[in-house]
């Protein structure tokens, strides 16, 4: 079934299809009105104190915790993320807020400079329009929303067509924690409603998680309009593993950093560049390990891995193992999508993956694992950076110089030595290339929505 129409998008169970929800397209007298009350609410927020502004994210926290069960549940049903992850979303999403809460206003703080006569000031920019995934429809919006509404500004959230459910929950979870109209709001805007938007002189900023085809239209959309405009467009992230690499942990930490969230993760393994010397043995355990995750409905405990979000995705996905396997890969596991209902695709691992095939050029957003052998480490360094992304890598060595050669020399925006990646409020995330600009999280993200202002005194 198709998951929007000239009139409405909808929201389908990925378990069996069935339409959960229909929900209206805003028009252009509905994106007008958004606009005129993000305006007014960033005009009464940005003059509340921040320590204020910090006691609505506790209070935002606490809601969030209190209908955490409601907001995970709804996470399962729309795109199919098995519950007790949704579960996790949920509570790293409200630890967030504590963190903010507690150490954000600080970052806000005045700052001297080796001028005695001028300090920096951190000011809010404006409304920001954040058009969002829904790969973590919770943790996504929040990781961006919180630092932004903190710093005084406004947030218009666009969230992906399928998860509307969850983003009138996340609405109604700001309502709950005291937020003032118009400091949080969500529209299920159009293509021409996003322009509509940007082009608007009440939005100040935009900020996009999503596909490099969304990411690049909206950021020119935005370059043009002359705004702020931070992206994230995914990856396709090496998991290298050496010669001397501790196979046990490494082989852990490559099935799960390859197929939690069903593979559906931007910052998920999706190379694995495994050295010549240990390649078949680290395969042969990784096949293994894969091979016993259990596969099923996302609101069974049990279940590792459940349908992928779309339907769309899932024959897309699909596509990309059937070209690499023309191309010359060897497939070690699965790689058939499973009759029946529902859009279940099986964990899948491609061996003999080179440079030139697609599921090493191309970004694998599903649960498929492509392994290319390398003939030594720098080869290996060589074929990790061989990528038109660059959001995150992992290394995995027993030599502590060896990692901290590669973390110098690896083009992305994060370098995990001996784990596998991982986003955290208190460090920076974003990335290089086409995998966007611009950073979320910690004092980065609070301040990439600030206007930088230098306050000189009594200058004559």
């Amino acid at each position: 079934m198709n998951t929007s129409s000239a009139t409405h998008a909808f929201s389908i169970n990925p378990t069996n299809g069935e339409t959960l929800a229909r929900w209206p397209w805003a028009t252009s007298a509905d994106v007008d009105r958004a606009l005129q009350q993000a305006d007014a609410g960033y005009r009464q927020w940005r003059s509340v104190p921040v320590s204020d502004r910090a006691e609505c994210l506790r209070a935002l926290g606490t809601a969030l915790r209190n209908r955490g069960e409601e907001m995970a549940q709804t996470i399962t049903r729309e795109m199919g993320k098995p519950i007790a992850q949704a579960r996790a979303e949920v509570a790293k999403s409200a630890n967030l807020c504590d963190w903010y809460a507690e150490h954000g206003p600080a970052m806000l703080n005045t700052e001297p400079t080796p001028l005695a006569d001028a300090v920096i000031e951190y000011r809010p920019l404006g409304p920001v329009l954040a058009v969002m995934p829904w790969n973590f429809p919770l943790w996504q919006v929040l990781r961006g929303a919180v630092p932004i509404v903190l710093a005084g500004n406004s947030y218009l959230l666009k969230h992906a067509p399928n998860v509307l459910g969850a983003a009138q929950l996340i609405e109604q979870i700001f309502v709950d924690a005291g937020f003032p109209q118009g400091v949080f709001a969500q529209l299920n805007a159009t293509n021409d409603g996003v322009s509509q938007m940007i082009a608007d002189p009440r939005i100040a900023a935009v900020t996009v998680t999503g596909s490099l085809r969304a990411g690049a239209a909206i950021g020119a959309q935005a370059g043009a309009a002359l705004k702020k405009c931070v992206l994230e467009l995914g990856g396709s992230d090496p998991f290298i593993v050496l010669n001397d690499a501790d196979l046990d942990l490494a082989v852990k930490a490559a099935v799960t950093g390859r197929y939690q969230n069903t593979g559906q993760v931007c910052a998920a393994a999706k190379r694995f560049i495994v050295e010549a010397g240990i390649a078949d043995e680290f395969s042969r355990r990784f096949v293994a390990a894969t091979a016993a995750l259990k596969m099923g409905a996302p609101d069974d405990e049990e279940n590792y891995l459940g349908p992928m979000a779309r339907y769309d995705l899932r024959d897309e996905l699909h596509q990309q193992v059937q070209a690499t396997l023309a191309e010359g890969a060897t497939l070690l596991l699965g790689g058939e999508k499973l009759a029946g209902a529902g859009n279940y695709y099986p964990a899948t691992v491609l061996a003999n993956v080179t440079p030139a095939m697609t599921a090493f050029r191309q970004e694998l957003f599903g649960p498929v694992a492509a392994i290319t052998v390398a003939t030594d480490a720098d080869h290996a360094l060589a074929l990790a950076n061989d990528s038109d992304f660059g959001l995150s890598a992992t290394v995995f060595t027993a030599n502590t110089q060896t990692a901290e050669r590669f973390a110098r020399q690896l083009e992305c925006g994060g370098v995990f030595i001996n784990g596998y990646s991982a986003s955290d409020a208190r460090v920076a995330f974003g990335g290089v290339k086409k995998s966007g600009f611009g950073r979320e999280l910690s004092h980065f993200g609070l301040h990439e929505f600030c206007n930088v202002q230098t306050v000189w005194k009594d200058r004559v």
